[in-house]
């Protein structure tokens, strides 16, 4: 399990405490090492110097040979010029800076790109064109190819809506002009947890206070459709206390950078000690492919690996602020982190089906692991036993048909419901108008109508009498039994 950032602040620079922005700092340079933050080679080399900077001081020629920056993974694919530069940069520019001051500009110049803070859900346009769309600190972005072919600001952004594998994101910009968006995600579930976080990024970066919060549903018709509501302080809430905070600042352990292919930031697994023996083995195998799987993650829509090109190439950056300009080329190669898979739902059992399916599979270990493990491996009968008790539990998960009919029963049993709480609430203004004094001008002018005159006398007195008849036959029936 890995901490992440949900909402990047539009500023943090602002962040009134260096281990708030220490935390900030860890979050975009792991998104610089997936892929999911361009830059220009400039710009690159520059980030990268910054982090080498912070956790491993002044350049020193004693400890620091001639190539020392390659042996460091700071983006998913990079040139032996561009770990020249950035060596060059470490050695003449940043000399002195101290870890937290590398930090602070690293997190200004990084929030000057076009893609930062990006959580990018892969989707397809009406024409079927690939596309990702993310939201931002700023608004909602739609990055094409690559280009940035949309960039809407929050406050232009009227509703969010979706149905089944559709997002429709509804535009309100100057003059008013309206725009409607269509997207198509890869699946119902997929386009759901799409339209949730527009919902909480759209709240927690538009509003004033927490209380301006409000439920949204995905339909116009109350009794259908998903219900949501962000829950939780906004943006401008969370930099006022920020800012207030007057505690001693806390102390930073900073985790240096291993000099690794692999990310930076995992380079190690948990300690299994208080795991039991006889499921360490499987433990072990699913954390170390956790691990080995997370630095192909795009967060919120874990990703299957995919080769990454060149894509710190210079390109035409546009301003922010500048809502006329809608396109921007963000790079020479296409946008892509990866191939996106959304992860199927978690059931009850998952971590179990998780670990037995390693098992099953014939999952590799490490070579200490497995001599730890050795006397505990399941014999072929338990694993053959493990594999029917896993088909059975599968087979017991509902499948896409199945869901849509529970939906529809749903919805049908939402109707059914509204429908008998209005013919309930007629019933009591009938009686009220019938059985009871109140002179109120409503009931007055209503009682003096001719139809409900004739109403009163020729249908519901008949009906009333019938009723007491049949209350008192029953009442009689109980005493004499």
């Amino acid at each position: 399990m890995c901490f992440r950032v949900k909402f990047y602040p539009a500023d943090p620079a602002a962040l009134k405490e260096e281990i708030t922005r220490y935390l900030v700092f860890l979050q975009i340079k792991r998104d610089l090492y997936h892929g999911r933050l361009l830059c220009k080679t400039s710009d690159a080399a520059l980030l990268a110097a910054y982090i080498l900077q912070a956790e491993i001081g002044d350049y020193d020629s004693g400890k620091h040979p001639e190539g020392y920056s390659s042996k460091f993974q700071f983006f998913p694919k990079h040139s032996e010029k561009l770990e020249r530069k950035i060596a060059e940069i470490h050695k003449t520019e940043l000399s002195g800076q101290t870890p937290a001051t590398s930090e602070l500009n690293f997190l200004r110049k990084a929030q000057t790109l076009e893609t930062y803070g990006v959580d990018p859900h892969p989707c397809k346009d009406v024409s079927g064109n690939a596309a990702f769309l993310a939201f931002t600190p700023f608004g909602f972005v739609v990055l094409q190819g690559n280009k940035r072919v949309h960039f809407i600001k929050w406050n232009e952004v009227t509703k969010l809506k979706f149905e089944g594998k559709t997002f429709y994101l509804y535009v309100s910009q100057k003059e008013e002009k309206k725009i409607i968006l269509t997207y198509f995600a890869p699946t119902p579930e997929a386009c759901k947890h799409l339209w949730k976080c527009g919902i909480e990024n759209q709240a927690f970066y538009k509003l004033e206070k927490s209380s301006q919060v409000r439920t949204v549903s995905s339909s116009n018709l109350f009794f259908k459709g998903s219900r949501f509501r962000y829950s939780g302080r906004v943006a401008k809430e969370v930099m006022e206390s920020s800012a207030k905070i007057k505690r001693e600042p806390p102390e930073i352990h900073r985790a240096g950078m291993v000099p690794s292919r692999s990310c930076p930031s995992i380079t190690h697994g948990p300690r299994l000690s208080s795991v039991p023996r006889t499921r360490r083995r499987a433990v072990h195998i699913s954390i170390m492919e956790g691990l080995e799987s997370l630095r192909d993650s795009a967060h919120s829509t874990p990703v299957r690996s995919s080769s990454h090109g060149d894509t710190f190439l210079p390109h035409v950056r546009s301003s922010r602020t500048d809502s006329n300009e809608r396109v921007a080329v963000i790079a020479d190669e296409a946008y892509s982190p990866a191939d996106s898979v959304l992860p199927t739902p978690v059931a009850e059992h998952s971590l179990e089906l998780m670990l037995l399916s390693r098992q099953i599979n014939g999952a590799t270990c490490s070579i200490e692991e497995e001599k730890e493990s050795e006397a505990s491996t399941p014999t072929a009968t338990e694993v053959e036993a493990l594999g029917g008790e896993l088909r059975a539990l599968c087979q017991g998960h509902s499948g896409p048909e199945e869901e849509q009919v529970n939906k529809f029963v749903l919805s049908v049993l939402r109707l059914l419901l509204v429908t008998m709480g209005l013919l309930f609430v007629l019933l009591l203004l009938l009686i009220i108008l019938t059985e009871s004094d109140l002179d109120i001008a409503f009931f007055r002018d209503i009682r003096q109508t001719p139809e409900f005159e004739q109403f009163h006398y020729q249908y519901f007195c008949p009906l009333r009498r019938w009723f007491a008849c049949k209350i008192r036959s029953v009442v009689s029936l109980l005493i004499d039994t």
